[in-house]
């Protein structure tokens, strides 16, 4: 198989993924600044609600408070690293660089986080406001469906990175908490794409 028919195939295959999963939250309706993926928390806070109880991930970082600074890179569909090494109480500054084909997102949360904001990262590609490949900036400020869609996907926990593109989340681990960081691009995240933050004791190496 030629270079440009894996090409075509790549795409294709990450486009019948795109439409399967918007599909799939076909029925999802999201109220404005109602993000559980932590697109709209409050700067500083950077916690989700979960049967009623806020489970902590962290805070938006001080940059002149940066511990260490680990790249990230981002391609069609992995990670690499595939899994963070933290300490509690660290802030780090993580260089996200897209070196794939597509959109990708870098996105730090629990589970249950990364969960629910598939259900809106699919309403978002419905609506326009993101491609396979791109970000429509317009359409992230106008309203959808009688304005229960507003997103501009600028919280401190998760960038939306295009391909070629660079962008950084500087982040304060406060605590121990069982957290990911994982792409919600519809078909993403199925795809594999997501890996543990694990929390170790000792020294690690700034990077």
């Amino acid at each position: 198989m030629t270079k440009m028919n894996i090409n075509i195939f790549k795409t294709t295959a990450l486009a019948a993924i795109f439409a399967f999963a918007i599909a799939a939250n076909g029925g999802t309706a999201i109220a404005a600044g109602a993000h559980s993926g932590g697109h709209n928390a409050k700067k500083g806070h950077g916690a989700e609600m979960s049967n009623g109880h806020a489970m902590a991930i962290g805070e938006p970082g001080d940059a002149a408070k940066v511990d260490r600074t680990i790249a990230i890179t981002l391609k069609d569909n992995f990670f690499e690293p595939e899994e963070i090494a933290v300490k509690e109480g660290e802030t780090i500054r993580f260089v996200v660089t897209n070196k794939g084909q597509f959109l990708h997102e870098f996105n730090i949360g629990t589970a249950v986080m990364h969960a629910a904001h598939q259900k809106e990262m699919a309403e978002m590609m419905e609506h326009g406001m993101i491609t396979p490949t791109s970000i429509d900036h317009k359409m992230m400020g106008m309203q959808h469906g009688g304005g229960k869609m507003m997103m501009a996907h600028n919280d401190a926990n998760s960038v939306l990175v295009e391909p070629g593109k660079q962008a950084e989340v500087i982040w304060h681990l406060t605590k121990v908490a069982k957290l990911e960081f994982a792409c919600n691009v519809p078909g993403h995240y199925e795809s594999g794409m997501m890996g543990p933050i694990q929390f170790k004791h000792g020294h690690l190496t700034p990077k």
